[in-house]
């Protein structure tokens, strides 16, 4: 028995797949060879976690010839694999399972793909439209129809030795303690700019977090972020108010870094399920997507969206509208509000 496991390609799904490859190294045992295939960038994400025997990387216009298509679909005929679980929803992955000879293929019937699956899984569906549910119970019922137990909706991520070094020396660039344990603010949001709270916001909030509060706050981002970040920091004009944006981008410190905040303000956008996977409180600004995707009762989150708009839930990478209202509404007060009664309640829980 040889399992391969076509894994999702954003780093917030990535990780809500978590539960559903723990449930796959459970229920098959330590003995089975389970194989997962991911996008380069995102391969660092799950070290540290043991539940894959080896990760293999594709991207269709890799430059590097061997993370191509046809070179995969060789590699998958020449390991036999038995049966595939595919993640995503495209239909090329299902094609890369086919040709690979992957014998039994899970996934579910989507992307006019159901033809090329042993195994295809109706999507739950509203009218016409498909149902939005959860994605970590998306995920976990390709686990299921091959027979696995549900499991946990846990999140779970892990470091390692050298990201906690790496992590450790960014406080010392900081000029914090070992154990100073930030109030992070994530702008971060690769989806789009319509998924962005405004930079002036953020610059309030984390004025209102030193001045208020008395705590430190580290301004999360990534690669694309860095202006953004930058921006925060220089109109928030504090001192205890730093970013990421001249520090290491790699998903190892990332993780390191995020297990020590205290608490998280995100965008909706992956650091946020980060965070979550290592019990991190998270309060998300949501915008374009409904809340209901990210739903998991395992996590200490508050989610926070203007209620009121006819077109929230868009799902658009940039406001169709022109307004942003989902966001520019979403006030500092109100972010503010829901950021201190979490403190407090973070605080009365540690006395």
């Amino acid at each position: 028995m040889k399992v391969v496991i076509f894994l999702p390609n954003w780093v917030g799904d990535l990780t809500m797949a978590t539960p559903t490859l723990r449930a796959l190294r459970s229920h098959f045992g330590p003995t089975v060879p389970m194989v997962g295939i991911v996008r380069p960038y995102l391969k660092e994400l799950l070290e540290g976690t043991g539940w894959l025997d080896e990760v293999w990387l594709y991207e269709a216009n890799a430059s590097d010839p061997t993370r191509r298509f046809w070179a995969l679909v060789s590699r998958l005929r020449r390991e036999r694999f038995d049966l595939g679980l595919l993640l995503t929803n495209s239909l090329r992955t299902a094609l890369l399972a086919a040709l690979g000879g992957v014998r039994r293929r899970v996934g579910y019937d989507r992307d006019s793909r159901g033809w090329l699956l042993t195994d295809p899984i109706p999507p739950a569906r509203q009218g016409r439209r498909f149902r939005p549910i959860p994605m970590v119970e998306y995920y976990l019922a390709v686990a299921q129809a091959v027979g696995c137990p549900k499991g946990s909706l846990q999140l779970e991520l892990a470091t390692r030795p050298e990201d906690e070094q790496s992590a450790q020396e960014v406080w010392q660039r900081f000029g914090w303690q070992p154990g100073d344990r930030p109030v992070v603010l994530n702008c971060s949001g690769a989806f789009g700019g319509s998924k962005l709270w405004p930079v002036e916001y953020f610059a309030h909030l984390a004025q209102r977090v030193v001045d208020q509060l008395g705590e430190k706050v580290l301004v999360f981002c990534g690669p694309r972020e860095r202006q953004l970040a930058g921006q925060i920091v220089q109109l928030a004009c504090r001192p205890q108010v730093v970013s990421m944006a001249d520090q290491p981008m790699d998903f190892g410190t990332a993780k390191a870094v995020l297990r020590r905040a205290r608490l998280m303000v995100s965008t909706d956008s992956g650091p946020r399920h980060i965070a979550a996977a290592f019990g991190v409180p998270v309060i998300t600004l949501y915008g374009p997507l409904e809340p209901i995707w990210s739903w998991n009762p395992t996590q200490k989150a508050l989610d926070l969206w203007v209620e009121h708009l006819d077109c929230l839930g868009c799902g658009r990478p940039q406001c169709p509208l022109g307004h942003h209202a989902c966001m520019k509404e979403l006030s500092v007060d109100r972010v503010y509000e829901a950021l201190a009664q979490m403190w407090s309640s973070l605080e009365r829980q540690a006395a």
